[in-house]
């Protein structure tokens, strides 16, 4: 019967050989997403190298004195250890916390990566639902997460943005060539937007509905968290750049955050992997003079590729570590089945 109507007995799997190669497919589907993650990292760090030559690198280093790369490199390391905080708190909003060290494996790895491959939400997404699928989260719970933390990276561009734009509009509007009147309306407007968000949370319980998406609000205190926890590190991330920035050019602080704002605003809009050319061509245009690349060099290499290679380095000894045990997990299961 199966002959006439045209179906060969052998494209006819039973169910359970169905499953057994969707079940092979999944095993090998997960390695082979991390090893791609390793792979990309590896590229991207040879790629971004490669656009400097050795004496580039050496020249723009030589630059920066001792004392400023390592306040640099100190506000770096500071700015992705207040980054861990953003996972451990969206994990809290997740309602599914787990231990520190594992939230902030998993947020120093995938934002490590994330930086520089662009696209944040959805490379440094990937990587964190590989390690927090593994302990218990599903994929729901991991868009919770990464809807927290990019609510977090908004609020803390914006509460540092408004600061830096009302507290030294004149010099804000010098580097940025807008009216002080602008300026001081913009960073008012950036205030307003995070004194808004905190009083929805403090006054709002119910979620809020859009179509068949819902989405609740963080409790007061949570919120409070991620408005102080986003501005910091951005704060951090800016005093980095101001670092390596001073080697050069006599700046104030509020002055290079503004700029950074603007510049990291521009690479999120524009998706570039890390912004790359995105924030050079922002800070040149704003903080004009040929010897300013130097300095961004030397924050690229602090902020971005010292953090890639040790995050690379990270997934792929936790991928070894996971094989490992897997192994070790099997190889017990087996004994004891004997």
């Amino acid at each position: 019967m199966m002959a006439r109507q045209g179906i060969r007995p052998t494209m006819l799997s039973r169910p359970g050989e169905r499953s057994g190669r969707r079940g092979l497919f999944r095993r090998l589907a997960k390695p082979a997403l991390a090893a791609a993650a390793v792979l990309i990292a590896a590229i991207l760090l040879y790629r971004a190298l490669s656009n400097y030559s050795v004496a580039d690198l050496v020249d723009a280093v030589a630059k920066v004195s001792t004392v400023r790369l390592l306040a640099a490199g100190g506000f770096a390391a500071a700015s992705y250890l207040c980054l861990t905080g953003f996972d451990y708190l969206a994990l809290r909003y997740a309602g599914r916390p787990l231990a520190y060290p594992r939230a902030a494996l998993a947020s120093f790895t995938s934002l490590s990566l994330g930086h520089n491959i662009g696209f944040a939400a959805l490379s440094s997404g990937a990587v964190r639902y590989r390690f927090y699928s593994r302990w218990g989260l599903d994929a729901v719970d991991v868009g919770r997460v990464i809807l927290f933390c990019g609510a977090t990276v908004g609020l803390g561009l914006m509460t540092l943005g408004g600061v830096a734009l009302v507290t030294l509009s004149g010099t804000a509007a010098e580097l940025t060539g807008l009216g002080r009147a602008t300026v001081l309306a913009l960073g008012a407007a950036n205030l307003a937007l995070v004194g808004s968000y905190l009083l929805v949370a403090g006054l709002r319980r119910a979620p809020f509905r859009l179509w068949r998406w819902r989405m609740e609000m963080p409790e007061l205190r949570l919120a409070l968290a991620q408005v102080c926890i986003g501005a910091l590190n951005f704060s951090l991330v800016a005093a980095c750049l101001h670092q390596a920035t001073m080697a050069i050019a006599d700046v104030p602080f509020f002055g290079v955050a503004s700029v950074y704002v603007i510049a990291n605003v521009t690479a999120l809009i524009a998706h570039v992997p890390g912004g790359w050319g995105v924030i050079e061509t922002v800070v040149m245009r704003l903080l004009p003079g040929a010897e300013i690349i130097g300095a961004v060099l030397v924050f690229r290499i602090v902020y971005y590729l010292v953090p890639l290679a040790l995050g690379a380095a990270a997934l792929a000894i936790s991928e070894m570590v996971l094989r490992r045990r897997k192994n070790l997990a099997a190889g017990e299961k087996f004994a004891a089945a004997e």
